[in-house]
């Protein structure tokens, strides 16, 4: 890749041709034209990305600002899923619209096409803002794009501005990554020609680790206590075999430490609540907001179990998870520490909001939609002909605002993930072998090369159902029924009929192939 590796970049575009590297292409991606309420009046676009952000767990509940200005302005989405629960293939499923078995990204990792030459050279160069690049729209992009490019920090990282390095420090005022972003947006929108549109994309690192809130926030919520329900400190019965090695119950010792990383996360939030707010005004004071859609989302949810006796500038991170020395404890669901990767709602499950011209106000849409809708949405919103477009998701502008298309609900879609591992058996963990990855002292291990799934979700008005299948030497099959078990804590394999299971194998079979049209087809 050309550039600096940095946890942040920050790219201005006004229309003109990309070059060849991927920071230029970067700046140059992000470049949309929206036609749609009113055809003589392109609308601006702006998609907020959060980094783990959960919905079961409470993670919206410190946005308040974010609820009121975008949700209840507009359309919240309560089944939003993504198709991948990590970073890395999750983001690249919303440039390009795609399940991860057609774009490849499979992971965070390199030899999981994270950010790799084939990914710069395939599915980038066709994703989304391409189809969208002649159209002349000012552009800006911020914050954390892939993993390779850097993992989410809040002081102490290194930018690229338009593909020039911009190094940081720790300094709250100058330094402070969310609210860097926020400014600089601001700056974008001062800046901008009123006669063209624009598009933007803005990425802070919260509410991901390290959780280093804003100063004067670091006291808040200091009687808040994770969630004791649910799958809180469950035993993985009759679940994949990495979720059946956490001990059970946990240690009492680790529940003050769980609580104070989820007290952190909610603190990095509200700078990122501030920022909508700023967004906002600023939009109203320059009269865009009227004019604006503003989508905000997350690349994957999130579920709290271990946290770290170390300074606040402690990064977890796949890179490290072999060389730390903290002493880490476990907790929360079903005994995990913490991390995304699993199958399971507290992790597939995002939050979606949406504000915009032709959406009404205190919308709560219960139909299914996926991160990789996000692409085929806004394309849908800028006039573009979808039919001309390589996209497995579909837009939901129609569930937001009817009167401007028509659209049909999905019965059901796919969840896939392909497990990363270390080939030589982790110090950590000697007596689990080679394979596993996301290892703590205590041998908690968060994912390993046969934590490989594909899911069926089912989610209508008859059934709400998971079917999943693992790529290991016990064929292991997972299935929940949501309906009477949300917290998916019986695995009901071997009581569901058999004509079921082969019906749910075949759709999966088919999703796993699917491409296109036929990912929206299957029936």
């Amino acid at each position: 890749m050309a550039g600096p590796r940095s946890g942040a970049a920050v790219s201005r575009h006004s229309g003109h041709p990309a070059a060849a590297t991927l920071l230029t292409l970067l700046s140059a991606l992000l470049t949309c034209c929206v036609r749609c309420a009113d055809p003589s009046k392109p609308s601006n676009i702006i998609l907020i990305l959060a980094d783990d952000q959960d919905v079961l767990l409470g993670g919206m509940t410190p946005m308040k600002k974010t609820k009121t200005m975008i949700g209840e302005a507009g359309a919240t989405f309560v089944n939003a899923f993504t198709v991948t629960p990590l970073c890395c293939p999750s983001r690249s499923s919303i440039l390009t619209g795609q399940y991860p078995h057609n774009h490849e990204v499979r992971n965070n990792s390199l030899s999981g096409n994270c950010s790799s030459l084939l990914w710069q050279k395939g599915p980038e160069s066709e994703a989304f803002p391409t189809y969208l690049l002649k159209q002349k729209y000012q552009t800006f992009f911020a914050g954390k794009y892939l993993n390779q490019v850097g993992n989410s920090q809040y002081y102490n990282y290194t930018l690229s501005v338009n593909g020039k390095e911009e190094k940081h420090g720790d300094s709250y005022e100058k330094d402070y990554l969310t609210d860097l972003i926020a400014n600089r947006s601001l700056n974008f929108l001062d800046n901008r020609s009123p006669q063209h549109p624009f598009f933007m994309m803005l990425a802070p690192p919260a509410p991901h680790s390290p959780w280093t809130a804003a100063p004067q926030y670091q006291k808040e919520f200091n009687d808040v206590k994770a969630p004791r329900d649910g799958s809180f400190d469950k035993p993985g019965k009759d679940k994949h075999w990495l979720l059946r090695q956490p001990a059970n119950p946990m240690p009492s010792s680790s529940v003050a430490f769980l609580d104070n990383a989820y007290r952190k996360r909610w603190q990095t939030l509200l700078s990122v609540d501030d920022m909508v707010e700023l967004l906002v005004n600023k939009l109203t004071s320059i009269k865009e907001v009227d004019n604006t859609y503003i989508i905000y989302t997350s690349d994957n949810g999130y579920h709290t179990g271990v946290t770290p006796r170390c300074s606040d500038d402690f990064i977890y991170s796949v890179h490290i998870s072999a060389a730390l020395t903290c002493r880490l404890h476990r907790s929360g669901q079903f005994s995990l520490p913490i991390d995304k990767r699993q199958l399971y709602e507290f992790d597939i499950r995002i939050p979606l909001m949406v504000r915009g011209p032709g959406i009404k106000p205190n919308q709560t849409l219960k139909a299914p939609v996926l991160n990789i809708d996000l692409a085929p949405t806004i394309l849908d919103i800028s006039g573009v002909n979808l039919s001309t477009v390589n996209v497995d998701g579909q837009s939901f502008l129609a569930q937001m605002a009817p009167s401007l298309r028509n659209g049909t609900e999905r019965p059901f879609f796919l969840v896939e993930y392909t497990g990363e591992g270390h080939p030589t058996t982790d110090p950590a963990c000697p007596k689990l072998g080679p394979g596993l990855s996301q290892c703590f002292p205590d041998c908690v291990c968060e994912d390993a090369f046969n934590n490989t799934y594909a899911c069926v979700r089912t989610l209508d008005k008859e059934h709400n159902m998971q079917y999943c299948e693992f790529a290991d030497s016990e064929s292991f099959v997972e299935v929940y029924n949501l309906t009477s078990d949300p917290h998916q804590l019986e695995n009901i394999v071997k009581k569901v009929d058999p004509a079921v299971l082969q019906a749910m194998n075949q759709r999966l079979i088919k999703l796993q192939s699917c491409e296109g049209d036929s990912c929206r087809n299957i029936k």
